[in-house]
């Protein structure tokens, strides 16, 4: 199976490139060619820039399937269709949960859920915009190839609370991990994965498995991230807690004591 893949080289398309080499497809990567320039050596890369809508380097060949993975923007996608022609088979175009209402959807939900509406007057990427976004990027995708699909590739396999995701990640390391409940107003802003619109961004795999996608078990997932991370020498995060603001919102929650007690 021939596969292109609009970016291929980080991120989720990284993971697909992979997978789609351990069942033998015949990949060819589409980016910029300055991310991951050490990655996949032997496959041929064809090299442009969505942003400047350089897509030349798709002016000939055939492919059974395109993923598209870096696709942000309405003109992203429409250029690349347009450039692709008749030469593609299935059009995969990677969303985003984003696309879904942030209110009014409860946990479970389907691939049914109401979206947001679309936006197009504008390509800069905020929070705001991101999800809408994305929802006209996947309109243009069905009004061009139709709909065959719509998936939530998500997981885990089974309910997991925010402290199980710690001991599983705690369990991958080696380690282990005390869990220490603090009141929200303690913490900062988006603290680490709680939201107040929460339930509405916990989606139904059902779909994926009934098609075959399976749920990768949360410690092997945090085990490849810890390898990875250790491979390119585990340097600084850009996000989440510093070890000095983690003692200090433990200290602003333990109660004081006292003199004398």
């Amino acid at each position: 199976m021939r596969i292109l893949v609009l970016g291929g080289t980080s991120f989720v398309g990284r993971a697909i490139v992979e997978d789609a080499l351990r069942t033998g497809a015949e990949v060819t990567l589409f980016g910029r060619g300055k991310t991951g320039t050490d990655l996949f050596g032997d496959l041929t890369r064809l090299i442009g820039d969505r942003d400047t809508g350089d897509y030349a380097a798709l002016g000939a060949g055939s492919w059974d399937a395109v993923v598209d993975a870096s696709g942000y923007v309405p003109r992203h996608v429409d250029q690349a269709m347009d450039a692709l022609g008749e030469r593609a088979g299935r059009y995969l175009f990677i969303s985003s949960h984003a696309v879904y209402q942030l209110d009014g959807v409860g946990p479970g939900s389907t691939e049914d859920a109401p979206r947001r509406p679309p936006v197009r007057d504008t390509e800069e990427l905020t929070n705001d915009t991101y999800g809408p976004l994305k929802v006209a990027c996947e309109d243009d995708v069905v009004a061009r190839y139709g709909t065959w699909a719509t998936i939530h590739a998500v997981g885990p396999a089974t309910p997991v609370t925010l402290g199980g995701v710690v001991e599983s990640c705690a369990r991958a390391a080696g380690t282990e991990v005390e869990i220490v409940a603090v009141p929200l107003e303690l913490a900062p802003p988006f603290f680490p994965l709680v939201r107040t619109n929460w339930p509405s961004q916990q989606r139904s795999p059902a779909r994926a498995r009934v098609a075959g996608m399976p749920a990768t078990a949360l410690e092997v997932t945090a085990a490849d991230v810890l390898a990875w991370d250790r491979q390119r020498g585990e340097p600084p995060l850009d996000g989440g807690f510093t070890p000095e603001q983690e003692q200090a919102v433990l200290a602003a929650r333990r109660p004081t004591i006292p003199a004398g007690d």
